[in-house]
């Protein structure tokens, strides 16, 4: 059974084509485009969806009150943002409510496919420049605990690689060709190394790599 996805964006042209992403794919299917975060829920209400793609400026309902209210009311849906926004701060909060991923409308159509699949299976997803979005602000908001914490010493020497090129902005992709692995396996060290540390975000990863020293 395919993906189903549900696409907000009040821009004819950009909707269009994030919907012709998915198109020809078997795997994926947009089962509905709309304008804005009204429509979204009232769709999501009456049919199945499994992830919603969400603009953030949007007319009558933006994309920040509608992934509230769907992460709220639909927990079988799974909420990705897809916007021209960078700021730190709004990225944070999203992730503090609760939404799977993060990626700018300048994501590559391939990185946006895997994207859609790992969010659908349960994984966060935030492309390069949104983890780099992030760092350019934690660089200055956080600083290295003076005595390291002792779950630094759960982590094998590659899962401190791993952390310190996602820490830098790099995709799984990337990593996996610095290293000579597969992006599978970046993701399953990845999600190893957030279960070791107790986090459930990158953004909390992130954090974690730069109190600790494991950035460089």
């Amino acid at each position: 059974m395919p993906i189903k996805i549900l696409i907000a964006d009040d821009h004819p042209l950009i909707a269009e084509g994030i919907k012709n992403t998915f198109e020809n794919q078997q795997e994926y299917q947009v089962v509905a485009v709309v304008n804005n975060g009204k429509e979204a829920l009232d769709f999501i209400e009456q049919h199945l969806v499994d992830i919603a793609l969400l603009d953030i400026d949007m007319p009558i309902m933006d994309g920040i009150e509608c992934a509230k209210q769907i992460i709220v009311n639909y927990n079988d849906v799974k909420v990705a943002m897809l916007s021209m926004h960078q700021e730190p701060s709004i990225i944070k909060n999203l992730i503090e409510i609760g939404v799977k991923g993060y990626m700018l409308k300048t994501i590559p159509s391939e990185e946006l496919l895997i994207a859609t699949k790992s969010i659908y299976n349960d994984k966060e997803y935030f492309n390069a420049d949104v983890t780099k979005a992030l760092l350019s602000n934690n660089t200055s908001t956080f600083h290295q605990y003076k005595q390291k914490s002792p779950l630094v010493e759960e982590l094998t020497s590659r899962e401190k690689e791993i952390i310190k090129y996602i820490s830098q902005g790099f995709t799984n992709i990337q990593i996996g060709e610095k290293l000579f692995i597969s992006p599978r396996t970046v993701d399953t060290h990845r999600t190893n190394i957030m279960r070791k540390i107790d986090v459930h975000n990158v953004a909390s990863l992130i954090r974690f790599a730069f109190q600790n020293g494991l950035t460089s």
